[in-house]
């Protein structure tokens, strides 16, 4: 019973998407949606993906990375690559071409799942050597990888070099994006609720404590990297195949792992829902001061700054802490006491 309601769930959230999707790109009637609109609706779900998955090594395994957009362009630029130099013949095995909804499909799939690879591949080779390393000297390991990767790319003239990736076909829609942004979800969530996720809390709460118990710390760690760098080259791929978006070294230095991490603060460090919201409100306030902006020019983003510091000033905990949101919520004001237990007498039980 349990496997036929995930199954109808499934299916319910992708007929959902599916239509969603439709009204995105061509509409509903005579209602369309602004492309302005769209667009920062779609950049909120890739900062989902983004905040979730690095709320599983930041977050639940307690340790700090802030080489994310690294793993980012690592998986962006070779999805796109392979979408650009091989999307066709991809699109021809199904007999259909990029411009239509099924050889693209079958190109988003094959991209994103490459980019997912490549990027959890330099999660690996980064994370081996330096997941042994703990607080700020982890930190300025992954620092110092995305940085070499963004150099790298900018002596690649097959990828555009840097003048970005402008060659990428713009492939990517709304569907993409929040199947990709549930999928991350769910994965975190499940991983978070079991062993391996009470592990990574052990680790995070002390590691020396979670070593004497027999916890592989550095296996746990290494996994937990190599997860969170996989989705955010998922993020990169479905960024770099974003209309009018082409991938850029400059977009995808270390303040883009910066604007990523404070994603996750404020909205809670550890918890999805948190991460969740603070993606959401960080994509959409830079925008929504954009009218500030003209009546005060240069001043949008020292607001901006502002009250991110207030925030962290009278909520340095974040807007949810590590608490996570669900429906339980909802009734948590009607809920009344009710008896521990009840004796053979029907008396309570002490």
């Amino acid at each position: 019973m349990r496997l036929s309601r995930k199954l109808l769930a499934i299916g319910l959230g992708t007929a959902a998407l599916v239509a969603l999707n439709q009204m995105f790109e061509h509409g509903l009637g005579n209602f369309q949606i602004n492309p302005y609109y769209a667009r920062i609706i779609n950049l909120i779900g890739i900062n989902v993906t983004l905040a979730v998955s690095l709320n599983l090594i930041n977050g639940l395994a307690g340790q700090f990375s802030i080489g994310h957009a690294g793993f980012m362009a690592v998986g962006g630029y070779t999805a796109t690559y392979l979408t650009v130099y091989h999307g066709k013949a991809i699109a021809a095995l199904a007999g259909s071409t990029l411009s239509d909804g099924v050889g693209a499909s079958l190109a988003m799939v094959a991209s994103l799942a490459v980019g997912a690879l490549a990027a959890a591949l330099a999660g690996l080779l980064v994370g081996i050597p330096s997941l042994r390393l703990r607080g700020d000297y982890l930190a300025i390991v992954t620092l110092g990888f995305s940085e070499i990767i963004r150099v790298l790319i900018l002596n690649i003239p097959a990828v555009g070099g840097a003048t970005g990736f402008t060659d990428a076909i713009p492939i990517t829609n709304f569907f993409w994006i929040f199947a990709m942004a549930i999928l991350t979800i769910m994965v975190v969530r499940n991983i978070a609720t079991s062993t391996f996720g009470h592990a990574l809390a052990t680790i995070r709460g002390d590691e020396i404590a979670a070593e004497a118990m027999g916890i592989n710390t550095t296996r746990h760690k290494v996994l937990a990297f190599v997860i969170s760098a996989a989705f955010a080259g998922v993020a990169g791929g479905l960024s770099g195949q974003l209309f009018a978006n082409p991938l850029n070294p400059q977009n995808l230095n270390f303040v883009k792992s910066i604007e990523v991490i404070v994603m996750i603060v404020l909205g809670g460090i550890g918890s999805i829902t948190g991460a969740t919201l603070g993606a959401t409100i960080l994509t959409v306030l830079p925008e929504a001061l954009r009218t500030f902006d003209r009546q005060f020019p240069g001043l949008r983003m020292v607001v901006y700054a502002l009250l991110l510091i207030l925030m962290m000033i009278f909520r340095p905990q974040g807007l949810l802490g590590r608490r996570e949101l669900s429906w339980s919520w909802l009734g948590a004001g009607r809920r009344t006491k009710q008896p521990i237990g009840r004796s053979g007498t029907g008396g309570l039980a002490r």
